[in-house]
């Protein structure tokens, strides 16, 4: 597996901010791996001069390292989870995790205590790649909450879901949901556009899973469009983490459809929205009222795999109206009520505007070139049993 930062002038594994001094140390990521390894197959299957060398490299990825099965470690679920990641060398001072390895080949290594456990996130990447890979179990993709209880000792979450039971693989699912305009959603962690459609980007989810995926992810665009045009009043959608206009890097999000309580928000006053938890946990801000709304097109480019019209509108409203736009093509993100703009080109929002404009106007060329049949005969049966609680009630 990879690090998460090298000199791109050497190669060398950063062990120093260049702009600080400050002592990096180096950590190896399960979902930036996961981003790598998806791109290196798309490379394999699709760039034959390269493909060798995609190979070579993804070939002695082992995704297993991150995959934790003991669920005697806390806060893993039966099934398995998979890490945050874990570092190779003495870790820094503070660090709250375990020594082990998980596939016992070479030396131990110090995990993370934190397990990526929701199944709306842009994580899910590095289930798949394990899955298909065969070096993780399928079930593990079942071990991930959709959302936690609806009971009142778990009422400090964003509002009470409603769903029901289902068995996949043995494990008990409590598929639940969300209600918000009268829409039932699988949520994420921060109600982001990133965490909700990024993989949707590589995998064609909505086809091989028209119960779960196919119902969720059109739902969750409405929702973002629906928010931004009427609920907020912005006049604009596409909430996902951005450069700040205000400086710096920070999450935005659709706090109705975030698990988190303290929310990815909308805007840069941080207004949250609180219905409260049904009989348990009573409503504080349940109409707000929003501020400066923050838009970045990267959200409003991955809508366009779902709505391609309302995206198409959005994003013309974006660089005319708000003036996001340069020479590099769109700004990072813009406050809608401000103007302020983040007069930035984030690599990886950039990659995401790439892909989704190559699978929109070339055929799906990103999907294709990552799910091949063979992906696609071990991922589509697993994720294509599943039936979210997400149908819409108006």
């Amino acid at each position: 597996m990879y690090y998460n930062w090298y000199d791109e002038a050497t190669g060398e594994v950063i062990t120093t901010w260049p702009d600080t001094g400050d002592r990096v140390y180096p950590f190896l990521s399960s979902v930036d791996n996961g981003w790598l390894g998806a791109a290196l197959l798309v490379v394999r299957n699709f760039d034959r001069a390269a493909a060798t060398w995609a190979s070579r490299i993804f070939d002695r990825m082992r995704w297993d390292m991150f995959y934790d099965a003991d669920t005697a470690h806390p806060g893993v679920r039966p099934g398995g989870l998979i890490h945050g990641g874990f570092y190779d060398a003495p870790p820094p001072p503070g660090f709250s995790g375990f020594t082990g390895n998980h596939i016992g080949i070479g030396p131990d290594v110090w995990y993370t205590n934190h397990h990526y456990d929701t199944t709306v996130s842009e994580t899910r990447i590095t289930s798949y790649l394990g899955i298909l890979t065969g070096q993780i179990a399928p079930r593990q993709y079942f071990a991930m909450w959709r959302t936690f209880p609806a009971s009142c000792d778990w009422s400090w979450h964003e509002m009470q879901p409603v769903g029901v039971n289902r068995t996949y693989y043995g494990l008990d699912v409590y598929e639940g949901a969300y209600t918000y305009r009268g829409m039932h959603i699988v949520p994420g962690w921060g109600g982001s556009m990133f965490e909700e459609l990024m993989p949707d980007m590589f995998v064609p989810e909505v086809e091989w899973a028209p119960n779960s995926w196919g119902r969720n992810h059109p739902l969750h665009v409405r929702a973002q469009r629906e928010h931004g045009l009427l609920e907020a009043g912005y006049g604009f959608g596409g909430f996902s983490p951005s450069s700040n206009p205000a400086g710096g890097y920070r999450e935005y999000g659709l706090d109705p459809l975030g698990l988190n309580p303290e929310g990815y928000f909308c805007d840069q006053e941080r207004t949250n929205y609180d219905v409260g938890f049904g009989v348990c946990r009573a409503a504080t801000n349940p109409n707000p009222t929003y501020g400066d709304g923050v838009v970045t097109p990267h959200a409003a480019f991955l809508a366009m795999m779902h709505e391609p019209n309302e995206a198409y509108t959005n994003l013309l409203g974006i660089q005319q109206e708000l003036g996001c736009y340069g020479a590099g093509g769109f700004f990072d993100a813009v406050g809608v009520k401000s103007g302020t703009i983040a007069r930035r080109y984030l690599s990886l929002d950039q990659s995401m505007i790439m892909g989704v404009i190559g699978n929109t106007l070339s055929n799906n060329v990103i999907r294709r070139a990552f799910s091949t049949p063979a992906v696609e005969l071990m991922i589509r049966p697993v994720i294509g049993i599943e039936e979210f609680g997400a149908v819409p009630v108006a």
